[in-house]
């Protein structure tokens, strides 16, 4: 199935220079939201997850559907002020300024093994925070979980070597 055949491109948006990957498009087709959904699973499957962790607000719409595939939880990561308990947080650096996340303190337990998934792998700093909230909460990653990659912002690079990541597409703009 060529999933890069019905994701919108959308030029110059949200900023001059960058070419925005509408992957509503994509997850309208059921076919095809079902074979992303059946082949991340596929690959992480023999990896048994007890815990999918999906960033807001496009990694739920993997995350959650995944989760259930493989028969395990989901987890939430939010923008702060989201979560109702006791939450952990992190301040990271973005390319264009600052931001936050938060996990629920609960939300794994340690030693439970955990999927990190978004819709997108750019810069890779929101999934290195992720992924320094469900280290700090002491849940063991294993691997990583996207639909698109951008191979030119390198975000790769600032995930573990040694995790497996998966990105269904790739992009070198």
């Amino acid at each position: 199935m060529d999933l890069k055949k019905l994701i919108r491109e959308i030029p110059d948006f949200p900023q001059p220079g960058v070419s925005f990957k509408d992957i509503s498009t994509v997850l309208k087709n059921a076919e095809a939201f079902r074979h992303i959904i059946v082949t991340l699973a596929d690959y992480y499957r023999s990896a048994r997850p007890e815990l999918v962790v999906g960033v807001e607000s496009r990694g739920y719409i993997l995350g959650a559907p995944l989760a259930y595939e493989l028969q395990c939880g989901f987890v939430l990561v939010r923008k702060p002020g989201k979560l109702p308990a006791e939450t952990e947080r992190i301040d990271y650096s973005l390319e264009y300024g600052e931001n936050s996340l938060e996990i629920h303190v609960d939300a794994i337990r340690p030693g439970q093994k955990v999927l990190i998934v978004d819709d997108i792998l750019a810069t890779g700093g929101t999934i290195s925070a992720t992924a320094e909230l469900v280290k700090r909460l002491g849940g063991d990653i294993i691997g990583y979980a996207f639909l698109a990659e951008l191979d030119a912002l390198k975000g790769r690079e600032k995930l573990p070597k040694d995790v497996p990541i998966l990105s269904l597409l790739h992009y070198d703009d």
